[in-house]
């Protein structure tokens, strides 16, 4: 496999470090690493970003995640290894993620389930990382980055 392209945030620097910037705007946001985790993955999946799908695994691994919960983060909705609030957050990231499939991109019972888990604060982090993962999602599947290569 070869990329179409050395990859838009190594062509434009300034992008990349407004990516990067993006996603750590909600670092002091009491959310979960875990969650994130899953929600990158479960957003990398939708996208068929192989770079993500390969990166984000091992990076929750590496932050104690299990292998298990990473195996059926493709199937949550009929595991039973996540909690109420990882379910939520993995509703709202398929449904951002998916934005065009449906009449209402973002259903009432989606949201209001998220709204019932997290405070706004919260709410807000998951967005902004919800919209983070898409962008880098976006970037390398549109040039076809390469699993394992680093972006060039």
């Amino acid at each position: 496999m070869q990329s179409r392209m050395k990859n838009p945030v190594m062509v434009l620097p300034a992008a990349m470090q407004a990516i990067l910037a993006l996603g750590q705007s909600t670092d002091s946001v009491d959310v979960p690493t875990r969650t994130l985790h899953l929600m990158h993955l479960r957003a990398s999946q939708i996208n068929g970003c192989s770079v993500c799908v390969d990166l984000h695994p091992r990076l929750a691994l590496k932050d104690g995640e299990t292998t298990e919960r990473l195996f059926a983060v493709a199937a949550w909705r009929e595991s039973p290894y996540f909690t109420d609030e990882e379910r939520a957050a993995l509703a709202l990231t398929e449904a951002i993620t998916r934005l065009a499939d449906r009449p209402d991109p973002v259903p009432d019972d989606v949201w209001d389930a998220a709204a019932d888990l997290y405070t706004e604060e919260q709410l807000a982090a998951l967005i902004v990382q919800i919209a983070t993962i898409n962008v880098w999602n976006r970037v390398n599947a549109s040039v076809r980055q390469v699993a394992g290569d680093v972006p060039a």
